[in-house]
């Protein structure tokens, strides 16, 4: 993993979900900068990670920001704290406008609004359309766009890619890798080529439990460890 105080510290995080146990015992670090892949086969816990940092399932173990524990916090408190979230299913305000929803993700004095229109020069032509009409990549562009509009010291996101047609894939790629200059992020992705594409640091998840870390491209360039770490088939870069 990368060298350097972590913006993000989990140690022994459980979390349980209508009283089942859905993450069993999960430690990492995540670097101040740059992407870390959070990886594994569906159904193991990585967004079930990602709510139990923001407070949004049942959680216990240590959780903590630049150091600052905050796994005792409510999470409208941990969002103020300066960690943004891009959650799975977008979750975008149907019956309000895109510069509405956008609006409503504001947190500061001066959002980043110049930031996001130049990322999403799309979503511009579309302000004053209702977010429910919008395409699914569209509508992840707002769910992206709300989380960038602050000046977050880490983002949580969760699939970005998940269901888009290629080009849209590589538009909100593109978009994460620009703000990533500036924030790091953990980021949830199924799609192997963003990964390589996005990630630094690479942490993999099985049965609740992380079970490897490393460079993101020691993993994805070697057949084996993808295979047995992740259960697909990928090969290795030139």
């Amino acid at each position: 993993m990368s060298t350097g105080e972590p913006i993000l510290t989990v140690r022994g995080l459980r979390c349980t979900i209508g009283g089942q146990q859905v993450v069993e015992d999960v430690s990492f670090d995540v670097p101040a900068t740059g992407i870390t892949a959070l990886l594994g086969r569906n159904g193991v816990g990585k967004t079930s990670t990602l709510r139990g940092i923001l407070g949004l399932i049942h959680r216990r173990g240590e959780v903590r920001l630049a150091g600052e524990r905050i796994d005792g916090l409510p999470t409208h408190r941990i969002v103020r704290r300066g960690v943004g979230y891009v959650p799975e299913d977008r979750e975008v305000f149907a019956k309000l406008t895109v510069a509405e929803n956008l609006a409503l993700a504001e947190r500061q004095k001066a959002p980043r609004r110049d930031f996001v229109a130049q990322l999403f020069p799309d979503l511009v032509e579309r302000r004053d359309q209702q977010a429910g009409t919008l395409s699914g990549g569209q509508q992840q562009m707002v769910s992206v766009a709300r989380a960038l509009i602050n000046d977050n010291r880490l983002l949580l996101v969760d699939e970005p890619t998940k269901g888009l047609a290629p080009k849209i894939v590589s538009e909100v790629a593109g978009a994460l890798q620009e703000a990533s200059k500036t924030v790091p992020m953990l980021l949830v992705e199924q799609n192997l080529e963003v990964v390589r594409r996005l990630a630094d640091d690479a942490i993999v998840i099985a049965g609740g439990r992380v079970v490897h870390t490393g460079k993101a491209r020691d993993i994805l360039d070697d057949e084996d460890l993808t295979r047995r770490l992740l259960g697909v088939h990928t090969e290795a870069a030139a």
